[in-house]
Protein backbone atom coordinates (compact mmCIF):
# COMPACT_ATOMS: atom_id res chain seq x y z
CA UNK A 1 0.00 0.00 0.00
CA UNK A 2 1.55 3.34 -1.20
CA UNK A 3 1.37 6.16 1.76
CA UNK A 4 -0.80 8.09 0.49
CA UNK A 5 -2.97 5.81 0.79
CA UNK A 6 -2.23 4.00 3.87
CA UNK A 7 -2.46 8.00 5.63
CA UNK A 8 -6.12 8.37 4.00
CA UNK A 9 -7.33 5.16 5.42
CA UNK A 10 -5.67 5.83 8.74
CA UNK A 11 -5.98 9.69 8.91
CA UNK A 12 -9.94 9.27 10.71
CA UNK A 13 -8.49 6.88 13.83
CA UNK A 14 -5.10 8.64 14.10
CA UNK A 15 -7.38 12.30 14.77
CA UNK A 16 -9.64 10.54 17.26
CA UNK A 17 -6.66 9.24 19.04
CA UNK A 18 -4.89 12.50 19.21
CA UNK A 19 -8.73 13.76 20.35
CA UNK A 20 -8.72 11.18 23.13
CA UNK A 21 -4.93 12.17 24.03
CA UNK A 22 -5.33 16.29 24.70
CA UNK A 23 -8.42 15.32 26.52
CA UNK A 24 -6.28 12.87 28.90
CA UNK A 25 -3.24 15.54 29.16
CA UNK A 26 -5.51 18.34 29.55
CA UNK A 27 -8.59 16.66 32.05
CA UNK A 28 -9.47 20.24 33.41
CA UNK A 29 -10.61 21.51 29.39
CA UNK A 30 -14.10 20.71 27.94
CA UNK A 31 -14.19 17.64 25.76
CA UNK A 32 -16.47 18.57 23.73
CA UNK A 33 -16.35 16.53 20.03
CA UNK A 34 -14.13 13.74 22.26
CA UNK A 35 -14.71 10.05 21.50
CA UNK A 36 -15.36 7.64 24.60
CA UNK A 37 -12.30 7.13 26.36
CA UNK A 38 -13.05 3.42 27.31
CA UNK A 39 -11.42 2.97 23.27
CA UNK A 40 -8.02 4.59 24.13
CA UNK A 41 -6.21 1.30 24.78
CA UNK A 42 -7.71 -0.56 21.30
CA UNK A 43 -7.09 2.36 19.56
CA UNK A 44 -3.47 2.97 21.18
CA UNK A 45 -2.66 -0.59 20.27
CA UNK A 46 -4.01 0.57 16.39
CA UNK A 47 -1.39 3.04 16.49
CA UNK A 48 1.87 0.89 17.49
CA UNK A 49 0.93 -1.50 14.77
CA UNK A 50 0.67 1.76 12.19
CA UNK A 51 3.62 2.78 13.76
CA UNK A 52 5.07 -0.73 12.67
CA UNK A 53 4.19 -0.58 9.59
CA UNK A 54 5.31 2.03 8.75
CA UNK A 55 8.31 2.00 9.75
CA UNK A 56 8.47 -1.92 7.89
CA UNK A 57 7.57 0.31 4.54
CA UNK A 58 9.71 2.56 5.03
CA UNK A 59 7.11 5.54 4.82
CA UNK A 60 8.61 9.08 5.29
CA UNK A 61 10.88 9.65 7.98
CA UNK A 62 8.29 12.61 8.72
CA UNK A 63 5.42 10.56 8.62
CA UNK A 64 7.08 7.97 11.05
CA UNK A 65 8.69 10.36 13.38
CA UNK A 66 4.65 11.79 13.89
CA UNK A 67 3.61 8.27 14.90
CA UNK A 68 6.15 7.78 16.85
CA UNK A 69 5.13 11.03 19.01
CA UNK A 70 1.63 9.87 19.20
CA UNK A 71 2.43 6.40 20.58
CA UNK A 72 5.01 7.88 23.23
CA UNK A 73 1.48 10.24 24.49
CA UNK A 74 -0.28 7.16 24.02
CA UNK A 75 2.09 5.01 26.19
CA UNK A 76 2.30 7.65 29.21
CA UNK A 77 -0.96 8.03 29.50
CA UNK A 78 -1.82 4.05 29.42
CA UNK A 79 0.76 3.84 32.72
CA UNK A 80 -0.11 6.76 34.08
CA UNK A 81 -3.36 5.92 34.37
CA UNK A 82 -2.96 2.07 35.57
CA UNK A 83 -0.16 3.16 37.88
CA UNK A 84 -2.46 5.91 40.08
CA UNK A 85 -4.72 4.00 41.49
CA UNK A 86 -4.34 6.44 44.73
CA UNK A 87 -4.80 9.11 42.43
CA UNK A 88 -8.22 7.79 41.19
CA UNK A 89 -9.30 7.50 45.19
CA UNK A 90 -8.31 10.85 45.74
CA UNK A 91 -10.15 12.26 42.46
CA UNK A 92 -13.39 10.21 43.43
CA UNK A 93 -13.77 11.45 47.02
CA UNK A 94 -13.21 15.17 45.48
CA UNK A 95 -16.06 15.13 43.44
CA UNK A 96 -18.02 12.10 42.46
CA UNK A 97 -18.50 10.88 45.79
CA UNK A 98 -19.65 14.00 47.82
CA UNK A 99 -21.60 15.29 44.26
CA UNK A 100 -23.91 12.35 44.40
CA UNK A 101 -24.28 12.65 48.20
CA UNK A 102 -25.44 16.08 47.65
CA UNK A 103 -28.27 14.91 44.93
CA UNK A 104 -29.84 12.70 47.29
CA UNK A 105 -29.85 15.00 50.20
CA UNK A 106 -33.20 14.43 51.00
CA UNK A 107 -32.83 10.73 51.35
CA UNK A 108 -29.29 11.22 53.52
CA UNK A 109 -31.08 13.55 55.73
CA UNK A 110 -33.82 11.29 55.98
CA UNK A 111 -31.37 8.41 57.13
CA UNK A 112 -29.67 10.72 59.37
CA UNK A 113 -32.47 11.47 61.27
CA UNK A 114 -33.36 7.58 61.66
CA UNK A 115 -29.75 7.22 62.90
CA UNK A 116 -28.83 10.19 65.10
CA UNK A 117 -32.15 11.18 66.42
CA UNK A 118 -33.07 7.57 68.03
CA UNK A 119 -28.36 7.35 69.52
CA UNK A 120 -29.56 10.79 71.62
CA UNK A 121 -32.84 10.24 72.64
CA UNK A 122 -31.81 6.24 74.09
CA UNK A 123 -28.52 8.23 75.51
CA UNK A 124 -30.17 11.11 77.43
CA UNK A 125 -33.18 8.13 78.75
CA UNK A 126 -30.59 5.71 79.96
CA UNK A 127 -28.64 8.30 81.31
CA UNK A 128 -31.58 9.44 83.44
CA UNK A 129 -32.83 5.87 84.23
CA UNK A 130 -29.96 3.37 84.88
CA UNK A 131 -31.92 -0.08 84.00
CA UNK A 132 -33.16 1.47 80.50
CA UNK A 133 -29.76 -0.29 78.87
CA UNK A 134 -30.56 -3.64 79.76
CA UNK A 135 -33.32 -3.63 77.39
CA UNK A 136 -30.91 -3.56 74.48
CA UNK A 137 -27.79 -5.38 76.42
CA UNK A 138 -27.68 -7.98 78.73
CA UNK A 139 -25.56 -7.75 81.98
CA UNK A 140 -22.46 -9.43 80.74
CA UNK A 141 -22.28 -7.18 77.52
CA UNK A 142 -22.80 -4.26 79.92
CA UNK A 143 -19.94 -5.57 82.08
CA UNK A 144 -17.97 -5.88 79.13
CA UNK A 145 -18.56 -2.42 78.36
CA UNK A 146 -17.49 -1.18 81.44
CA UNK A 147 -14.23 -3.27 81.86
CA UNK A 148 -13.74 -1.91 78.30
CA UNK A 149 -14.09 1.63 79.63
CA UNK A 150 -13.11 1.71 83.06
CA UNK A 151 -10.47 4.68 84.25
CA UNK A 152 -8.01 2.18 85.71
CA UNK A 153 -7.20 0.41 82.17
CA UNK A 154 -4.63 2.08 80.31
CA UNK A 155 -5.98 1.48 77.11
CA UNK A 156 -9.53 2.23 77.15
CA UNK A 157 -11.13 0.21 74.32
CA UNK A 158 -8.90 -2.25 73.93
CA UNK A 159 -9.47 -5.81 75.56
CA UNK A 160 -5.72 -6.24 75.92
CA UNK A 161 -2.08 -4.81 77.24
CA UNK A 162 -1.07 -2.42 74.17
CA UNK A 163 1.65 -3.89 72.54
CA UNK A 164 3.80 -1.84 70.17
CA UNK A 165 2.42 -4.09 66.93
CA UNK A 166 -1.63 -4.24 68.32
CA UNK A 167 -2.51 -1.23 66.73
CA UNK A 168 -2.05 -2.73 63.33
CA UNK A 169 -4.09 -5.88 64.25
CA UNK A 170 -6.49 -3.41 65.72
CA UNK A 171 -6.89 -1.30 62.82
CA UNK A 172 -7.78 -4.58 60.48
CA UNK A 173 -9.95 -5.29 63.38
CA UNK A 174 -12.16 -2.18 63.29
CA UNK A 175 -11.95 -2.00 59.23
CA UNK A 176 -13.36 -5.35 59.01
CA UNK A 177 -16.19 -4.58 61.71
CA UNK A 178 -16.59 -1.31 60.49
CA UNK A 179 -17.26 -1.80 57.02
CA UNK A 180 -19.16 -4.87 57.73
CA UNK A 181 -21.60 -2.63 59.39
CA UNK A 182 -21.70 -0.61 56.46
CA UNK A 183 -22.34 -3.12 54.10
CA UNK A 184 -25.01 -4.52 56.24
CA UNK A 185 -26.93 -0.82 56.15
CA UNK A 186 -26.63 -0.48 52.79
CA UNK A 187 -27.73 -4.31 51.55
CA UNK A 188 -30.60 -4.07 54.30
CA UNK A 189 -32.35 -1.53 51.62
CA UNK A 190 -32.84 -4.99 49.36
CA UNK A 191 -35.36 -5.34 51.50
CA UNK A 192 -37.93 -2.63 50.76
CA UNK A 193 -35.45 -0.38 52.43
CA UNK A 194 -36.99 -1.49 55.78
CA UNK A 195 -33.57 -3.68 56.67
CA UNK A 196 -31.95 0.00 56.27
CA UNK A 197 -34.39 1.60 58.15
CA UNK A 198 -34.03 -1.19 60.75
CA UNK A 199 -29.77 -1.33 61.03
CA UNK A 200 -30.10 2.24 61.58
CA UNK A 201 -32.38 2.89 64.38
CA UNK A 202 -31.05 -0.39 66.53
CA UNK A 203 -26.95 1.21 65.30
CA UNK A 204 -28.84 3.97 67.27
CA UNK A 205 -30.52 2.88 69.65
CA UNK A 206 -27.68 0.94 71.38
CA UNK A 207 -24.67 3.74 70.80
CA UNK A 208 -27.31 5.72 72.63
CA UNK A 209 -27.51 3.46 75.49
CA UNK A 210 -23.94 2.74 75.79
CA UNK A 211 -22.87 6.34 75.69
CA UNK A 212 -25.46 7.00 78.26
CA UNK A 213 -24.78 3.88 80.58
CA UNK A 214 -21.07 4.85 80.45
CA UNK A 215 -21.16 8.59 81.60
CA UNK A 216 -23.89 7.31 84.07
CA UNK A 217 -21.50 5.19 85.63
CA UNK A 218 -18.55 8.13 85.73
CA UNK A 219 -16.67 6.46 83.06
CA UNK A 220 -17.15 9.13 80.50
CA UNK A 221 -13.98 10.76 81.12
CA UNK A 222 -12.72 7.77 79.43
CA UNK A 223 -15.64 6.71 76.97
CA UNK A 224 -15.83 10.14 75.20
CA UNK A 225 -11.98 10.86 74.59
CA UNK A 226 -11.75 7.74 72.85
CA UNK A 227 -14.98 7.97 70.62
CA UNK A 228 -14.25 11.87 69.90
CA UNK A 229 -11.45 11.15 67.22
CA UNK A 230 -12.99 8.70 65.07
CA UNK A 231 -16.76 9.37 65.67
CA UNK A 232 -17.41 12.05 62.77
CA UNK A 233 -16.20 9.81 60.13
CA UNK A 234 -17.81 6.28 61.24
CA UNK A 235 -21.26 8.09 62.16
CA UNK A 236 -21.72 9.93 59.25
CA UNK A 237 -20.17 7.01 57.25
CA UNK A 238 -22.91 4.43 58.85
CA UNK A 239 -25.88 7.12 57.57
CA UNK A 240 -24.45 7.79 54.30
CA UNK A 241 -24.37 3.79 53.84
CA UNK A 242 -28.14 3.71 55.04
CA UNK A 243 -29.22 6.64 52.65
CA UNK A 244 -27.32 4.34 50.41
CA UNK A 245 -30.31 1.14 51.24
CA UNK A 246 -33.02 3.98 50.98
CA UNK A 247 -31.80 4.58 47.57
CA UNK A 248 -32.78 1.05 46.73
CA UNK A 249 -35.79 0.94 48.83
CA UNK A 250 -37.31 3.96 47.18
CA UNK A 251 -36.74 2.18 43.63
CA UNK A 252 -38.15 -0.53 44.83
CA UNK A 253 -41.42 1.11 46.76
CA UNK A 254 -41.74 4.34 44.69
CA UNK A 255 -40.41 3.52 41.30
CA UNK A 256 -42.41 6.56 39.32
CA UNK A 257 -42.47 6.40 35.64
CA UNK A 258 -39.98 3.20 35.15
CA UNK A 259 -40.42 -0.16 36.10
CA UNK A 260 -39.17 -1.54 39.25
CA UNK A 261 -36.05 -3.25 37.85
CA UNK A 262 -35.02 -0.18 35.83
CA UNK A 263 -35.45 2.39 38.61
CA UNK A 264 -33.27 0.32 40.62
CA UNK A 265 -30.41 0.24 38.09
CA UNK A 266 -30.30 3.76 37.83
CA UNK A 267 -30.65 4.28 42.17
CA UNK A 268 -27.97 1.39 42.38
CA UNK A 269 -25.54 3.09 40.12
CA UNK A 270 -25.74 6.21 42.86
CA UNK A 271 -26.09 4.02 45.83
CA UNK A 272 -22.38 2.19 45.10
CA UNK A 273 -21.06 5.56 44.79
CA UNK A 274 -22.41 6.07 47.94
CA UNK A 275 -21.11 2.84 49.89
CA UNK A 276 -17.84 3.57 47.88
CA UNK A 277 -17.28 6.98 49.48
CA UNK A 278 -18.74 6.08 53.18
CA UNK A 279 -16.57 3.21 52.99
CA UNK A 280 -13.27 4.96 52.61
CA UNK A 281 -14.56 7.02 55.31
CA UNK A 282 -15.12 4.27 57.26
CA UNK A 283 -11.15 3.15 56.74
CA UNK A 284 -10.19 6.16 57.86
CA UNK A 285 -12.02 6.30 61.23
CA UNK A 286 -10.63 2.76 61.85
CA UNK A 287 -7.38 4.36 61.11
CA UNK A 288 -7.97 7.36 63.70
CA UNK A 289 -9.29 4.54 66.10
CA UNK A 290 -6.30 1.81 66.22
CA UNK A 291 -3.38 5.02 65.98
CA UNK A 292 -4.72 8.21 68.01
CA UNK A 293 -8.17 7.12 69.80
CA UNK A 294 -6.48 4.87 72.99
CA UNK A 295 -3.24 6.75 72.38
CA UNK A 296 -2.04 9.02 75.55
CA UNK A 297 -2.79 12.13 74.40
CA UNK A 298 -4.56 14.79 76.57
CA UNK A 299 -8.61 14.81 76.85
CA UNK A 300 -8.55 18.14 76.00
CA UNK A 301 -6.47 18.05 72.66
CA UNK A 302 -8.74 14.54 71.66
CA UNK A 303 -11.82 16.26 72.35
CA UNK A 304 -10.52 19.36 70.45
CA UNK A 305 -9.45 16.70 67.07
CA UNK A 306 -13.04 15.60 67.66
CA UNK A 307 -14.78 19.01 67.26
CA UNK A 308 -12.35 19.58 64.46
CA UNK A 309 -13.86 16.36 62.62
CA UNK A 310 -16.97 17.40 62.47
CA UNK A 311 -16.41 20.70 61.13
CA UNK A 312 -14.11 18.79 58.08
CA UNK A 313 -16.54 16.36 57.47
CA UNK A 314 -19.60 19.04 57.48
CA UNK A 315 -17.19 21.43 54.93
CA UNK A 316 -16.20 18.13 52.99
CA UNK A 317 -19.43 16.93 52.07
CA UNK A 318 -21.05 20.60 51.59
CA UNK A 319 -18.27 21.85 49.92
CA UNK A 320 -16.05 19.19 47.94
CA UNK A 321 -16.84 19.32 44.09
CA UNK A 322 -19.22 21.94 44.39
CA UNK A 323 -18.33 23.74 41.19
CA UNK A 324 -19.22 20.57 39.12
CA UNK A 325 -22.85 20.13 40.65
CA UNK A 326 -24.19 22.04 38.20
CA UNK A 327 -22.96 19.23 34.80
CA UNK A 328 -23.80 16.25 37.39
Amino acid sequence: MKQDAFEAAASPIWSDYRAMLDALENPRRRRAHVPALTSFPQLHRRLCSDYALARSRRYSPGLIAELEVLVRRGHRQLYRRRSAPVRSVLDFMATRFPRTLRRHSAVFWIAAALFFLPMIGMGIAVYQDADLVYSLLDAEQVADLESLYDPARHTPGRGSERQADTDVAMFGFYVMNNVGIGFRTFAGGLILGLGSLVILLVNGLSIGAVAGHLTRVDYGATFWPFVSGHGPYELTAIAICGAAGLLLGQALLAPGQRTRLAALRANARDAVILVGGAAVLLVFAAMIEAFWSAGPAPSALKYGVGVLGWVLAAVYLALAGRAGDDAS
